[in-house]
């Protein structure tokens, strides 16, 4: 008989915490119960899954011992608070903050990328989600780097406001809206006009003049490829798009890198589909191809005639799922193979 499982997701009322719900029912995990948390104020009301729904319960009130896994899918605050809570009462941990990427004894995880790494989980009894567009970069980047040795970096992120929660998205909603009616706009969540807009901030500003969210796609790409001197520049940039990010990927290789040779190591990537046909609207982009799928879509792929060993290329995939909601579940589905059962 197979095992199955005690599942928690925390955060089950947010994007990414509904989504978690939704890919476990899809994927068949091995679950025998499920858990629906959130904070106090989510409380109260039910969530699908399955066929069935789940009363929202308070995660302060949880005890964490009638879980094996907990997905915490809520910011870093909150993961702060209660997931050390999780782990100390033996549940395994699976966080998608950013609040202990950078922990030295939490393995930071992109199961395509640095499966072994996971090894390293009860140490802590927490494994981290990258950032989503270390995610999706960093499957992209794992097998042109372990061809050609990549020295240098530069991306720019084109990312959808769904990364920001379902506020962000009924933002871009109601600023659209209000444009076509003539109406007056209203930013709450953003600091300008998000639509028919793009802002370059994502996150506060630092001394140095980068947002946090530019400065984890250095720390934390460093850490997934165990790359510690790679040198990264990001420039991160929100736009007026519901769901899909996209990252514009130069990079530079110490031994020469074909084109042609960089396509045909991804066309061999897990969960990597490359669309590159040369010709127009040939090349994937967040809305037509991304949104509500699995794969990480490469296209654009081409020599960079500015640098004699480098590339570029154009990445896009949807967000809330492998960049986020996805990534975690299948940690949980390695765990349970290779370690829980």
């Amino acid at each position: 008989m197979n095992k199955t499982y005690r599942i928690a997701v925390v955060g089950v009322t947010g994007l990414v915490g509904e989504t978690a719900l939704a890919l476990l029912a899809e994927r068949g995990f091995p679950v025998s119960e499920v858990f629906a948390l959130d904070v106090k104020t989510a409380t109260g009301g039910r969530v699908g899954f399955k066929d069935a729904y789940l009363r929202v319960q308070d995660v302060a009130a949880f005890d964490f011992t009638r879980a094996d896994l907990a997905l915490f899918c809520v910011d870093e605050a909150l993961a702060a608070e209660h997931a050390p809570r999780a782990a100390a009462a033996g549940c395994v941990v699976i966080d998608d903050s950013a609040q202990f990427r950078l922990d030295e004894d939490v393995p930071l995880v992109v199961p395509e990328v640095n499966p072994q790494t996971l090894a390293g989980f009860n140490q802590r009894r927490i494994i981290a989600n990258p950032n989503t567009g270390v995610t999706l970069m960093s499957l992209v980047l794992k097998p042109l780097h372990d061809a050609a040795g990549i020295e240098r970096i530069n991306v720019c992120t084109y990312q959808a406001v769904s990364g920001t929660g379902k506020a962000a998205v009924d933002e871009l909603a109601g600023q659209s809206a209000a444009i076509f009616n003539m109406k007056p706009l209203k930013s709450r969540i953003y600091p300008k006009q998000i639509a028919f807009n793009v802002l370059p901030q994502i996150g506060e500003l630092l001394d140095n003049g980068y947002t946090r969210e530019e400065m984890k796609m250095l720390w934390e790409t460093r850490k997934v490829l165990a790359a510690p001197d790679l040198r990264v520049n990001a420039t991160t940039v929100r736009v007026p798009v519901f769901y899909g990010h996209g990252l514009a990927l130069h990079l530079e290789t110490r031994d020469k890198l074909a084109a042609n040779d960089a396509r045909r190591l991804l066309k061999k990537t897990a969960r990597m589909k490359v669309l590159d046909t040369g010709k127009t609207g040939g090349y994937p982009t967040p809305v037509t191809e991304a949104a509500g799928k699995d794969a990480v879509y490469v296209g654009r792929l081409r020599e960079d005639h500015s640098h004699p060993r480098g590339l570029a290329l154009w990445i896009v995939a949807d967000n809330v799922r492998k960049g986020s909601a996805l990534n975690g579940i299948q940690i949980a589905e390695i765990l349970v193979k290779d370690y829980l059962n």
